[in-house]
């Protein structure tokens, strides 16, 4: 197959949004034109994306380019993986069951609660004196 096709999906996490394009390849995953093992360098995070590819077999077939733009390395991470895996289903449907039981197809809702006036946080408050 060629690089013309390939196949294309979003993923996101927290406040992070993740561009993936994947296509039958060497292996290699690329993460804002930098290796992912460069641009993510904490070996969970590495972990969290490369999950996607062992629980549907597929280590070492699949080619990534992936921007990642907001929120942490974390979440960029979470975000990657969100949209390795939707891309992966569109590849291939078969993949999807495999997927769906690891709940990588499901985008964590997962955000930031605001934080309200009179208030020292979102839950927290300010310390109450009786006198």
């Amino acid at each position: 197959m060629s690089i013309l096709q390939r196949y294309y999906a979003t993923g996101r996490r927290k406040t992070s949004v993740a561009r993936v394009w994947i296509w039958p390849g060497e292996g290699s995953i690329t993460v804002n034109r930098k290796p992912m093992e460069n641009y993510f360098t904490r070996p969970t995070s590495q972990m969290l994306v490369r999950r996607p590819f062992e629980v549907t077999g597929t280590i070492g077939g699949i080619s990534v380019m992936a921007t990642v733009k907001g929120g942490g390395l974390s979440g960029q991470a979470g975000a990657l993986q969100h949209g390795i895996s939707k891309a992966l289903q569109i590849l291939n449907e078969a993949h999807r069951r495999a997927l769906k039981r690891g709940g990588f197809l499901t985008r964590d809702p997962r955000e930031k609660e605001r934080k309200k006036y009179g208030q020292r946080g979102a839950r927290a408050r300010f310390q109450f004196s009786k006198r």
